[in-house]
C-alpha cells in the first residue's frame, strides 16, 4: 500500500521524463500546445479538473516535463489536504513571480500558489537570475513580498531596490550556494511547518543537467542538504526542468518565448542531455525517499 501511495507520476506532455522505477504515466501529450509556457485561467481550470479525475488520491512526486510546465505547480498544491499550513519550497534559478497579463505562465505561478490559505509560506531559493535585479524590479508581482507570504533566496544578485521599498526582510542574498544552503538548513531548524517541495532543474549549474532555460550555480550535494532540511514532514513533491524541443503553432507563444531569450535545443545533444536529466531525477528521488512516506492527501475525485 505505501509503496503504491508513494509511486512517482508522469504527466507525460513532451516526452522528456526517463523510464523511473514503478511509475505511473499519464499520456498527455494532446495537452502541450494548450499549456506549454502560459495558458489561460480558464484552460488551467480544465486541466485542473482533468488531474482532479485522473490522478489518484495518493501519490508520489509528480513530474511534469519541461521548466516550461512550473505553472503546473499550481493546482498539483491546490490539491494538498493538509492538517496543518504548509510552506512551499521552490528550487528555482528564477523568481516564477513575474507580472503575466494573460492567464498563468512557467514565470508567473508562485504568486496564485502565495495566495493559497493552506500555504503558509513559499520560499524560492537558488535564483542567480537578473529577474530580481532593478533592471526588471517592476516586472515582480509585489504584494506576496509586501504581506511576508513570499521570500527570495538570491546567488550573486544586486536587490538593493528591495531595501529602498521596504522589502528587505524578503530577500535573503548571498555569495554562494555553499553559504546559501547553510542559511537555509539553519533557518528550518526552527521552522516546523510541514512543506511542498518542487524543484526546477534550471536551478542547477549545466554541468549537473542541461535544462532549455539559463541555468543557477546549484550542485547536487547543495539539492541534497537542501531537501534533508525539510524534516517536518512532506505533503506532496513535483520535479520539471527537463529538457525537450518543441516548436508552437501559436504565434504569441513563439513570440513571447523568444522575448524570455529561450535558449534553442540542440536536437543533436538532445539524447545525451535527457540521459543526464534522468540520472538527476533518480538521485532526487532517492533524497526525496530519504524523508519518508509523502504525508499527501490529495482532493478525492467528485470534490
Amino acid at each position: 500500500m505505501d509503496r503504491l501511495a508513494n509511486r512517482p507520476v508522469v504527466l507525460d506532455i513532451d516526452h522528456s521524463v526517463g523510464p523511473l522505477p514503478d511509475r505511473l504515466v499519464l499520456p498527455l501529450e494532446h495537452w502541450q500546445e494548450s499549456i506549454r509556457f502560459g495558458c489561460s485561467l480558464s484552460g488551467m481550470q480544465r486541466f485542473r479538473t482533468m488531474l482532479d479525475q485522473l490522478l489518484p488520491e495518493r501519490h508520489g512526486t509528480v513530474f511534469t516535463g519541461s521548466g516550461d510546465f512550473h505553472h503546473l505547480s499550481w493546482p498539483l498544491i491546490e490539491r494538498v489536504r493538509s492538517e496543518a499550513p504548509f510552506q512551499v519550497v521552490v528550487l528555482d534559478n528564477h523568481p516564477d513571480n513575474m507580472r503575466f497579463p494573460f492567464g498563468v505562465h512557467c514565470g508567473s505561478w508562485v504568486r496564485k500558489v502565495a495566495r493559497l490559505p493552506q500555504v503558509s509560506h513559499v520560499h524560492v531559493l537558488g535564483i542567480t537570475s537578473a529577474d530580481i535585479g532593478a533592471g526588471h524590479a517592476w516586472e515582480n508581482y509585489l504584494a506576496p513580498l509586501l504581506r511576508g507570504k513570499l521570500s527570495y533566496w538570491s546567488i550573486g544578485v544586486d536587490t538593493g531596490w528591495a531595501r529602498r521599498l521596504g522589502l528587505a526582510r524578503a530577500f535573503r542574498g548571498f555569495d554562494t550556494p555553499a553559504v546559501l544552503v547553510d542559511a537555509f538548513v539553519e533557518f528550518q531548524r526552527t521552522h516546523a511547518a510541514p512543506s511542498y517541495l518542487t524543484i526546477d532543474k534550471d536551478v542547477f549549474a549545466a554541468d549537473v543537467a542541461r535544462t532549455n532555460w539559463d541555468q543557477g550555480r546549484l550542485q547536487l550535494d547543495h539539492a541534497r542538504a537542501l531537501i534533508g532540511s525539510l524534516r517536518h514532514g512532506l505533503v506532496g513533491s513535483d520535479i520539471n526542468g527537463e529538457i525537450s524541443h518543441y516548436r508552437y503553432r501559436t504565434w504569441w507563444k513563439r513570440r513571447l518565448s523568444a522575448l524570455d531569450a529561450q535558449p534553442a535545443v540542440d536536437t543533436a545533444q538532445l539524447a545525451d542531455w535527457q540521459a543526464q536529466q534522468h540520472a538527476l531525477n533518480l538521485e532526487l528521488l532517492q533524497a526525496i525517499a530519504a524523508l519518508g512516506p509523502e504525508q499527501f492527501n490529495g482532493m478525492k475525485r467528485g470534490t
